[in-house]
């Protein structure tokens, strides 16, 4: 399944807390309603991110993984 999204923010070889550190920086400066797509490598963002989402009520459209890593999208509120 192909989403559009506005922002893609690439976090493969980093972790906690850097990839959820580098979304809020991106969810910051990106607009209302802007949809980002979040790529990391890291197994706890599993866990993080989707707190991330609830704890500042952004939207968790979609989160998954595939052959290169874990994946979300976020909808900013």
């Amino acid at each position: 399944m192909t989403k559009e999204f506005d922002h893609i923010l690439d976090t493969h070889g980093l972790f906690c807390p850097e990839p959820v550190m580098m979304l809020h920086k991106a969810i910051r400066d990106a607009r209302a309603g802007d949809l980002l797509k979040v790529l990391a490598s890291d197994p706890s963002t599993q866990r993080d991110i989707p707190k991330f989402c609830q704890f500042l009520g952004h939207e968790l459209v979609d989160q998954g993984k595939d052959e290169t890593g874990f994946y979300y999208f976020v909808r900013k509120a």
